[in-house]
């Protein structure tokens, strides 16, 4: 009885919610709930009392197979690891990375189909014609401003754009998705391998997933049916310790609000308009949210686009782009909606006009139980990453000029627990769509010191280097291996597809991205268009975009007053 009224109090507090509330009405009032934490309770899974069950991986031929193929093929996994590293790619603009990603996939007998969705960077990578069909997840995007030198322990950026009045630094792999799309290749890969040298009856699809850190591509390619047929998706994500999970994570929201006014010198400012200024008190305003209106588990943030380019032009155009999450869709939207009143208040306030550009959303993650537990029994098998006397070096050297305990990079596997007891909100992942789909088991493998936060420079120098290696290599290990068991072994993929069945039911997912949305894009070079056999723009995209114009008049402060005599 203490555990039932813990468990009620955990989900009470993390949305919120008042202790006159009963939890079986919070989850009626939302079903998502129900499925992700409500289930794990309602099953009486207690952190105190949980243990992993063992014996559920099976040392088998097919996959010493994978295994011995992953051991043998290193080289060429590591290098399309740092070829990916080098170009450092943003989102929706993986064109080298992409193409790499799929050179190996097709010279180990994987076909490719490009452009899920609608986006260039996007592939499917098939191999095999019966028996289920067990998915795979690439991505490849770097992010902006996370440039770094590989291996070195101080923040030193690789490329650092010099300006008189404003540096920059380039982009890098900051979230080491350069390791993540070269294990989940390796594994694909390996699965393959032994289906052909062991006669196993099962399909391989990798799908190679466009700008992931903008939660945009398997958020469109979903709604678009890309995922439709699979009967489980292994997906991994570097992280700073190893571990199978099946928490959830934050449903999200993402639009920009572009502000148009009337240019100006700044010298003689009265009755310019300024697109900062409406940027900045929508920032305002949306801050005074933050104590009465967003729970626990909520998060929103924003970064200014272009916020003008120097200080005597009053800028007539500044975009802020805000990220909203929260636990649930229909948590995410109430918060979301509430964003967009304060950009509307902004608007008038700063006497602009609001051009509001709705980009992506993407649903809470579902993971799975019994995915998460025959991960965790494979990595038992296997081993934790294999980290050298130079990469804890390099670790501690990390963690000293980040201010965090110098440990180094993590020994052991971090045991597999429930979910937290209290979930206030964090990270997100498009992922989470495809979670919806099909049963879904992810896990994290260590690429950078324990300490130390993804989206940081330091992810960035070690994702280039042995530590990102050992991390990959053994994620495609893990992976791997749990594909072989699900194919081997009916009655596990069975038990994953039944907890699916009963943690959705009741629930319809819908996506969250209105119909005819046109999804952010770039248009590829000519040679991309060539070398993946792709013509622009795709089906059902207006190209160019129409452009955003600031076509406001000029303000007044009154009726021009008779000359004084």
């Amino acid at each position: 009885m203490n555990e039932v009224n813990a468990g009620r109090r955990r989900l009470l507090k993390m949305f919120g919610l008042s202790a006159t509330a009963t939890t079986a009405a919070v989850l009626q009032a939302d079903p998502v709930l129900a499925a992700t934490l409500g289930h794990d309770e309602k099953a009486g899974i207690s952190p105190t009392t949980y243990r992993a069950p063992r014996g559920l991986a099976k040392d088998t031929a097919a996959k010493r197979t994978a295994l011995e193929w992953i051991g043998a093929n290193e080289a060429a996994i590591v290098r399309l690891s740092d070829e990916i590293w080098q170009h450092a790619e943003l989102s929706l603009r993986e064109w080298k990375s992409s193409l790499a990603t799929a050179k190996l996939l097709q010279a180990n007998g994987f076909t490719i189909e490009w452009g899920s969705a609608g986006f260039p960077t996007a592939f499917v990578a098939s191999y095999g014609n019966e028996g289920p069909v067990i998915g795979f997840n690439a991505e490849y995007d770097a992010l902006p401003g996370l440039s770094q030198k590989k291996g070195v322990a101080t923040h030193d950026p690789l490329v650092y754009n010099y300006d008189a009045y404003g540096p920059t630094y380039g982009a890098g792999h900051g979230d080491a998705h350069n390791t993540l799309g070269a294990g989940s290749t390796a594994a694909a890969i390996a699965v393959a391998q032994a289906i052909r040298a062991n006669g196993l009856k099962a399909r391989v699809k990798l799908f190679g997933s466009a700008g992931e850190e903008q939660l945009v591509g398997k958020a469109y390619a979903v709604k678009d049916g890309v995922y439709d047929g699979l009967d489980a998706f292994l997906d991994w994500h570097p992280f700073n310790i190893t571990v199978p999970f099946w928490n959830t994570t934050s449903a999200l929201i993402s639009a920009t609000f572009t502000f148009l006014g009337a240019s100006g010198h700044g010298g003689t400012p009265l009755g310019n308009k300024s697109g900062l200024d409406g940027a900045l008190l929508m920032a305002t305003m949306s801050e005074y949210l933050r104590e009465k209106n967003v729970a626990p588990s909520g998060r929103f943030h924003y970064a200014i686009i272009n916020g003008g380019g120097a200080p005597n032009v009053t800028p007539d155009m500044c975009s802020i782009w805000f990220f909203v999450r929260e636990g649930s869709p229909a948590r995410a939207q109430v918060l979301y909606d509430k964003i967009v009143d304060c950009a509307k208040a902004a608007a008038q306030a700063s006497q602009t006009r609001l051009v509001h550009k709705f980009h992506s959303a993407t649903w809470n993650l579902l993971a799975n139980k019994a995915g998460a537990e025959l991960l965790h029994d494979n990595m038992q098998h296997i081993g934790a990453p294999r980290f050298t006397d130079a990469d804890h070096a390099l670790a501690k050297a990390m963690q000293k000029s980040l201010g965090k305990p110098e440990v180094g990079m993590p020994t052991g596997l971090t045991p597999l627990a429930p979910p937290a007891a209290a979930y206030t909100g964090g990270l997100a992942t498009d992922t989470a769509d495809i979670s919806w789909q099909a049963p879904t088991a992810v896990l994290l493998s260590a690429a950078y010191p324990s300490g130390v936060p993804n989206h940081n420079w330091a992810v960035t120098a070690t994702a280039g280097t042995n530590i990102g290696h050992q991390a990959l290599l053994s994620a495609a290990r893990y992976l791997a291996a749990g594909a072989i068991d699900l194919i081997e072994q009916p009655e596990l993929l069975d038990g994953m597809k039944q907890e699916f069945k009963d943690r959705t039911e009741g629930v319809k997912w819908v996506s969250m991205i209105p119909d005819a949305t046109q999804p952010p894009l770039y248009e590829p070079p000519a040679d991309f268009l060539k070398a993946t056999g792709q013509s622009w723009p795709p089906k059902g995209v207006t190209w160019p975009v129409p452009p955003i114009i600031a076509t406001e008049q000029l303000g007044a402060t009154g009726p021009n007053l008779p000359p004084v005599t």
